[in-house]
């Protein structure tokens, strides 16, 4: 895929990685929203070095916490329409996903698609999910891309 960055074998190695970069802090994130709240389609690049898997795990149950606020994927294709994607999760699911690109076989061998995920509209009830926004150990305090109609 024309991707030059190797990573390490080690966890410790890569946090060193980061930290070399002045990346010292973590970036768990617990998300809440309420009702007119959404997060637009991104891709949660932070700093120099990315791990290229990232982690979220619904911690609200829905139909019963919240209506809405579905976790979306787009896919942008090259020469071709973006493919969103709409992952159905139940309280505790976790779903892991490329931060920025992924590959896909095409007819003249692998090519990376650009990725990009986001939240749905919350119609009701409050929605919280836990996040590792991306393996490196830059700080972010709140998604720069979450709204809150309030």
């Amino acid at each position: 895929m024309g991707i030059e960055t190797r990573f390490p074998r080690k966890h410790d190695a890569f946090t060193a990685r980061c930290h070399d970069a002045g990346q010292t802090l973590p970036t768990p994130l617990l998300l809440r929203y309420v009702p007119g709240d959404y997060n637009c389609l991104h891709q949660d690049l932070y700093g120099e070095h990315v791990f290229p898997i990232q982690m979220t795990i619904l911690l609200s149950k829905p139909e019963r916490d919240f209506t809405g606020g579905q976790f979306v994927m787009t896919e942008q294709r090259s020469r071709m329409q973006s493919r969103a994607e709409v992952v159905p999760l139940s309280q505790g699911d976790a779903v892991f996903f490329a931060v920025h690109h992924r590959p896909v076989q095409g007819t003249r061998g692998p090519y990376r698609v650009n990725m990009r995920h986001g939240v749905s509209r919350l119609r009701s009830g409050r929605w919280h999910m836990l996040c590792s926004a991306s393996s490196s150990t830059t700080r972010l305090r709140r998604s720069a891309y979450s709204f809150s109609s309030k």
